[in-house]
């Protein structure tokens, strides 16, 4: 969707926050400015609208986002922009107060309302008066282009949108809308797209991958959707974020194993091991269910890497259950695991349990991030000697760094490389020769 404007000029800083799915919205947005005649880009000095797009839906990201909206309101009243716009999930989860309570906020734009941003940056530098833009959240996905902001070689691939599953903790489905999920034809068009301009890595991202065409196609389609981007022909890695466990079948576990393309790394958030825990948070399936599905993994697709993030504190998870937890990751080895103290957030079901110990619940949080950092330096021992292919990401303080299948961006950390004739942006394999400050480092072949 491209809406021209009236002779548009001026120049729009962006700040995003939050996940990956809401860094698309926000590329879409610089796109349809870009397209209208107006300078983006992430700088504020100078701007005439700044736009921050956020991330609302647990403690840590609201905060987060307010903090940021209070730094760039100063920044405003200091004269180093004109006006200023909110987006995303904390204005959609709060779209009733948030004006009223910050006073600096010019206009509002909603989840559903994103391609109104050319709408919302014209009224604010014609109008005084403050807007809002709140569409609606369950509305067919947006399939306006993007500008590309992560990396020349690299670039998520949102494949659907909203959430069906309810978990307790949870309040996405209210701020995100149901579950929708792109059409396969759209999904290729834009990853053809994006290989046309240098990408090599799709990231794969929706609230549920595994879900992906249930609602469009009435059946899972990820393996047949994996398939098809592993057509084209530039495209070298395909990696899947966020899948429900329950969903992932053993037509998507032999799609991921036999196909070259589709990296051995599978992201899939567990959240507990306990089944008693796990029916508080009304997450489908038990705790063994999940076991079995790793050791699944496992047996089938040689050297996978698993992702998994965890919530500790929940009201209900006593010593035993904690317990169970801690020797779950000691045991079970997960490579990669992302571990959250539990604080209610308003709204969902579990803010309703009785009041949380935060103190225990941080407490659990950092035994069990100590417990998984063990975890992590075994394993990058284990993978001295080996050989991977690394996609090189940059050069600092005299060496290169980059990452392999087992590395997603921004959360993964990297791999150290040494070696001559090394280009940025390029595929080299590596010989792991040992560590470095807690991460692999090698030698280019």
């Amino acid at each position: 969707m491209t809406v021209k404007s009236r002779a548009a000029t001026g120049a729009v800083g962006f700040v995003s926050l939050g996940c990956a799915k809401n860094l698309v919205n926000t590329e879409q947005m610089m796109f349809l400015l870009k397209e209208n005649g107006y300078k983006v880009s992430g700088e504020i000095s100078g701007a005439d609208v700044v736009i921050i797009n956020t991330c609302g839906f647990i403690e840590s990201a609201k905060t987060e986002a307010i903090d940021n909206i209070i730094e760039l309101g100063q920044a405003k009243e200091d004269g180093q922009f004109k006006k200023l716009i909110v987006a995303g999930c904390l204005t959609e989860r709060y779209k009733d107060e948030i004006m009223s309570e910050m006073p600096e906020i010019d206009a509002i734009i909603g989840v559903g309302s994103f391609d109104d941003v050319v709408n919302a940056v014209e009224t604010v530098l014609n109008n005084d008066e403050k807007k809002k833009w709140l569409g609606d959240i369950n509305a067919r996905i947006s399939e306006t282009r993007r500008v590309l902001t992560t990396s020349p070689v690299w670039a998520y691939l949102k494949i659907a949108e909203g959430c069906d599953n309810k978990c307790a903790y949870c309040v996405i489905p209210s701020i995100r809308g149901r579950f929708r999920s792109r059409s396969i034809e759209k999904i290729v068009d834009e990853a053809k797209e994006l290989a046309s301009c240098g990408v090599k890595e799709l990231i794969l991202v929706a609230q549920d991958t595994t879900k992906y065409g249930v609602d469009l196609y009435k059946k899972q389609k990820l393996a047949d959707l994996l398939t098809e981007l592993s057509k084209i022909e530039s495209i070298r890695w395909i990696r899947i974020h966020y899948m429900y466990p329950d969903e992932i079948s053993d037509e998507i576990i032999e799609v991921v194993a036999d196909n070259d393309k589709i990296l051995k790394y599978m992201d899939i958030p567990i959240q507990h091991i306990n089944s008693d825990v796990l029916k508080l948070m009304n997450r489908r399936g038990t705790g063994l269910e999940i076991r079995e599905l790793i050791s699944k993994l496992r047996k089938r697709i040689s050297n996978v890497v698993i992702r998994t993030s965890i919530i500790a504190g929940l009201p209900g998870e006593d010593e035993k259950e904690f317990n169970e937890l801690c020797e779950f990751i000691k045991s079970e080895k997960i490579e990669r695991a992302g571990v959250f103290p539990y604080s209610p957030e308003e709204g969902s079901p579990a803010a309703l349990f009785e009041r949380p110990d935060f103190e225990l619940a941080a407490a659990r949080a950092e035994t069990l991030a100590e417990l998984q950092s063990h975890v992590i330096d075994e394993y990058n021992e284990s993978r001295i000697g080996s050989i991977t292919t690394v996609l090189i990401e940059g050069f600092d303080n005299d060496r290169y760094y980059g990452r392999s299948y087992a590395e997603s961006p921004d959360v993964d950390g990297y791999i150290t490389v040494i070696g001559d004739d090394i280009v940025i942006n390029e595929f080299f394999d590596v010989r792991i020769t040992g560590i470095l400050d807690g991460e692999p480092i090698g030698e280019k072949l």
